[in-house]
């Protein structure tokens, strides 16, 4: 049985969802499947919708409302050439929370807002929290240093308090979590719950492929890196031959693998060279990237697919936050998110007994 809500924050409060867990949006893997697990063991589950046309998105959003009546979320990438049309989406469909891996423009979060979808940002800097808060996001979400995917240079550590004291909106802590200790820990430093990522992505109720989970097993606290060779962004990665590949070798040699898959990504996303190049056009202005490194950024959605769905042990990337040298086993969403919030309670209510009376 699902433990009982245990844990009232301004998360739980603002979602409507047990306990104060976020499953974060990952490409290729935050599916209807682990949504519906996550939402229905009382966390919040996001769907990355990133890697899915507006159609998939669609399908995948009306398949966990068929699955479950408890809140879930979409994640949208803030510089897509049809963030517009997705945002219509979530509100035909009644999504709960709409959460962006880039700041979403004030127009988008007003529209959200104005027809009752929760708004939460992933932000990696202070600036940018008080920007979208003073934008009406409605919470934002703090990744440090320690997560997987692209992510920055300051640990959780540091970055969440400095987030916490500038904003007034609820604040979610992500990058090295994955268990009670950690997210008592966060709570302690003022945030409103945490986000896991590679914790959610080692279950049951995960649609990757056996022996690629096993390869994230088998890894410890070194065996992540971070590199700017798979799309010019800072990218904490697996630490597999193939990544250690990139980091080494020749920009010449990265060229034909790169237009290929690039190519593959076109074709799999139905969308026009036209298209494609508008979509492109907008992430370069918002992120500031050169064309080089759109060139790189364009194929990393086939080099993730290559791991995460296809199951290729060798050519594929692993977005990886270090927290998985600490993971061992893959329990069901139900499982992890019961364990975490138990542990959480005995771990504040063991750091409430230094008080004295």
């Amino acid at each position: 049985m699902t433990t009982p809500p245990l844990l009232s924050t301004p998360l739980t409060r603002l979602t409507g969802i047990d306990h104060p867990i976020v499953q974060t949006g990952m490409g290729w893997v935050a599916g209807a499947r682990l949504v519906t697990a996550t939402a229905r063991a009382g966390a919040l589950g996001i769907l990355a919708s990133a890697t899915m046309t507006c159609e998939e998105l669609e399908k995948q959003i009306i398949e966990v409302a068929e699955r479950t009546d408890r809140p879930f979320g979409v994640n949208l990438r803030a510089d897509a050439g049809d963030a517009a049309q997705r945002v219509e989406l979530l509100i035909r469909h009644g999504v709960k929370v709409a959460s962006f891996a880039l700041a979403p423009r004030r127009e988008l979060i007003e529209r959200l807002k104005d027809n009752g979808i929760v708004v939460i940002p992933s932000i990696g800097a202070v600036r940018h929290a008080e920007k979208v808060a003073a934008w009406g996001a409605d919470a934002v979400m703090v990744q440090g240093g320690e997560g997987g995917g692209h992510t920055g240079s300051v640990p959780t550590s540091i970055l969440l308090p400095s987030v916490v004291a500038a904003v007034d909106i609820p604040v979610i802590a992500a990058g090295g979590f994955h268990d009670g200790r950690g997210l008592a820990a966060a709570l302690a430093y003022g945030a409103a719950g945490v986000g896991m990522g590679t914790r959610f992505l080692l279950t049951n109720d995960s649609a990757v492929p056996a022996a690629i989970k096993q390869r994230y097993l088998d890894f410890g606290l070194d065996g992540t890196v971070v590199t700017r060779k798979a799309d010019g962004m800072p990218h904490r990665l697996l630490r597999t031959e193939f990544v250690e590949g990139l980091e080494h070798g020749g920009a010449l040699g990265r060229l034909l693998p790169t237009m290929r898959r690039s190519l593959a990504f076109k074709k799999m996303s139905g969308m026009s060279w036209f298209e494609l190049a508008k979509d492109a056009l907008s992430m370069k202005r918002s992120t500031g990237r050169s064309w080089a490194q759109m060139t790189l950024a364009a194929n990393t959605p086939m080099l993730l697919k290559a791991g995460l769905v296809d199951g290729d042990t060798q050519a594929g990337m692993l977005a990886a936050g270090q927290v998985v040298g600490m993971i061992d086993d893959l329990p069901s969403c139900e499982q992890l998110v019961d364990r975490v919030v138990q542990d959480a309670v005995r771990h504040l209510r063991a750091a409430a007994s230094c008080l004295r009376d």
